[in-house]
């Protein structure tokens, strides 16, 4: 090993560091480890097979999972079979320089495990997330190794994912149910590996007293591995008093949202004067979203001196760096919203898919600083691929109250009511139309095939993003809520699309989530009409019907007042997650079957809440 230059280093200037996502972490990366026999004879007749049932596992997590921006997982093999103590050895020397934080092992045959192999602590951290599979077949058992190796796992207290067929395999092509077993893991564990190391941004504080506001540092490190950054809302207010922001992409912006958007500033008034002039609010809101932005993850033309000398601003290296924040929430009212804008042009636009500069991965960032709520959006939008609707739990209508307010019978398309999900005007632009139906065969896809898709399509795209600009209008905020205005964006959610709802809650020092399936319902205007008016008609509305669970029901057993929302039907998905991340679900409407857990919650009689209390935090 070299010695560094320090001498070099003592003066080098520092500077903006372009790396090529926007976020700095390493891709996420997870290792497959072949496992074979290792007597001789025993180990030569299962050589080719065994590394041709890696390939089939390696092409399907290559072509199948990604990133939102549409970064691939990064997938890397072990550089032979593993057979003993220095083989498991060798692999973890190679996997520590490829920075791998998940691993399935793979056999088709017997092979010596706990007692040979060491494996059990050979090969990764215990922050690592395990999985085996194991080809279920009677003249290579490697499900019987499978059975022996998880046992060994099980008593040394290291979660692994069991996966195998229940019938016999050919061995030609993966079964669809391993298949789908691998994928949820490869999804859940690349999820895991993304956000750890990364930050939670916290403009402002406590919103109206809200506790998804508190800001939870131990409990994001522990359970998810991340770090907090808090930011005084005056230092945003500071960046704009003083233009630090990029000039040139604010006219790009300012054009772009002023020509695509309709907007209706007559709304919300109640006889007052706006405290702006319609552009000078829009241009200001702009400005609010670009800083939010510019927090997040950065901007090298704050460090250009050129530019600021140009534009009127102080450039300055240290503001250009941004806080590394793979979500984020702005705390708003009151203290903000009584004498400025408020925050929901630039939650709507950085939550969306797209802005002025085209299409993209969204920027996670909650209403009201709700912390717990970024956690879900965060976790459901690595999960499915795409944006996250923040609402508030408005109302809980049932059919009866529907009837006798409107005279309209509801029951045949929500027979046990409907929950009113809106908040302000902050709801992410996509769901103001059905994005699965842009997709040709969407509705039988799985929402990450959708997101695909769309992200492989410039037509797809531009699609998506005429539509939700012509389906969007922003409207001048309710100066009795926001004294200082806003532009809230405005559209009616339409029916019949799978959406997956979830919420973090804190008890304590521990972290529970809930999570439930169902789909949007489309209502009759007059219906939907009389609901806006009941609550606020400048907010975007999505009505939504829980799956085999009446409305009330969820709306008494969800935690706070705010849930998230995601295209399509994740919920699997989410249970295995916080299996991974030791997070008990405490309310779920997933079919049996499709929960899929390590072998150790089997142990605890599949009791979600005493596995996670026996084995704890994952970082904690």
């Amino acid at each position: 090993m070299s010695r560094p230059d320090f001498e070099k280093l003592g003066n080098k200037k520092r500077g903006f560091k372009v790396t090529e996502r926007e976020l700095v972490g390493h891709i996420p990366t997870i290792a497959l480890t072949p496992v074979v026999d290792g007597r001789t004879g025993a180990y030569e007749p299962n050589q080719e097979q065994t590394w041709a049932m890696v390939k089939r596992v390696y092409d399907l997590i290559t072509e199948n999972v990604t990133l939102p921006d549409g970064t691939p997982v990064r997938v890397v093999v072990a550089p032979e079979m593993v057979y003993g103590p220095r083989t498991g050895a060798l692999a973890q020397e190679y996997y520590t320089t490829q920075g791998v934080s998940a691993n399935i092992w793979i056999s088709r045959s017997w092979s010596y495990s706990d007692e040979l192999m060491s494996v059990a602590m050979g090969i990764g951290s215990s922050e690592w997330h395990q999985a085996a599979y194991g080809l279920n077949q009677t003249d290579r058992p490697g499900a019987v190794w499978l059975k022996a190796f998880t046992a060994a796992m099980d008593e040394k207290k290291r979660p692994i994912f069991s996966i195998y067929n229940p019938d016999l395999e050919d061995e030609k092509s993966i079964p669809p149910l391993c298949a789908e077993k691998l994928l949820r893991f490869a999804r859940c564990a690349a999820a895991a590996a993304e956000v750890r190391g990364k930050n939670y941004l916290s403009v402002g504080s406590v919103s109206m007293g809200i506790i998804g506001s508190d800001v939870r540092r131990n409990i994001m490190q522990n359970y998810l591995g991340m770090g907090t950054v808090s930011y005084d809302m005056v230092g945003l207010k500071g960046r704009l008093d003083n233009g630090l922001y990029d000039h040139e992409e604010f006219e790009k912006a300012f054009k772009f949202m002023k020509k695509k958007f309709k907007y209706d500033f007559s709304y919300g008034s109640h006889g007052r004067k706006r405290p702006m002039p319609s552009d000078e609010l829009l241009g200001t809101s702009i400005k609010m979203t670009m800083i939010v932005r510019d927090l997040m993850v950065g901007n090298p033309r704050l460090a250009d001196k050129a530019l600021g000398k140009k534009y009127g601003f102080k450039a300055d290296v240290e503001f250009a760096q941004g806080f590394n924040a793979i979500a984020a929430g702005t705390q708003g009212q009151r203290q903000w919203t009584d004498l400025y804008p408020n925050f929901d042009m630039a939650e709507s636009l950085l939550n969306s898919s797209f802005d002025w500069n085209g299409f993209r991965a969204p920027n996670i960032v909650a209403t009201e600083n709700d912390s717990k709520n970024a956690i879900g959006m965060l976790f459901a939008s690595l999960l499915s691929g795409m944006p996250q609707l923040f609402s508030d739990i408005r109302t809980n209508w049932t059919p009866e109250s529907i009837k006798s307010a409107t005279g309209v019978d509801v029951s045949k398309i929500a027979g046990n009511g409907l929950i009113d999900k809106r908040n302000s005007g902050s709801g992410a632009l996509d769901y103001a139309l059905d994005v699965i139906k842009l997709v040709k065969g969407g509705k039988k896809m799985t929402i990450q095939e959708v997101a695909a898709a769309i992200r492989a399509s410039k037509t797809l795209q531009k699609e998506l993003m005429d539509k939700a600009i012509k389906g969007t209008t922003y409207t001048g905020a309710d100066l009795v809520y926001f004294p200082g205005d806003g532009l809230s964006s405005n559209y009616r959610t339409p029916g019949n699309i799978p959406m997956t709802s979830y919420r973090y809650n804190v008890v304590g020092d521990n972290l529970t989530c809930s999570v439930v399936e169902g789909k949007t319902v489309q209502l009759p205007k007059r219906v939907a009409d009389h609901i806006s008016k009941c609550t606020n008609e400048s907010w975007p509305e999505t009505y939504w019907v829980p799956r085999n669970m009446t409305s009330y029901e969820y709306m008494s057993k969800i935690g706070p007042n705010h849930d998230g929302n995601s295209f399509g039907l994740i919920g699997a998905d989410m249970i295995t997650l916080n299996a991974m991340l030791r997070v008990p679900v405490d309310m779920h409407n997933i079919d049996k079957k499709d929960i899929f857990r390590p072998t150790i919650w089997d142990r605890f009689g599949g009791d979600d809440f005493r596995a996670c209390a026996e084995l704890g935090p994952l970082y904690g």
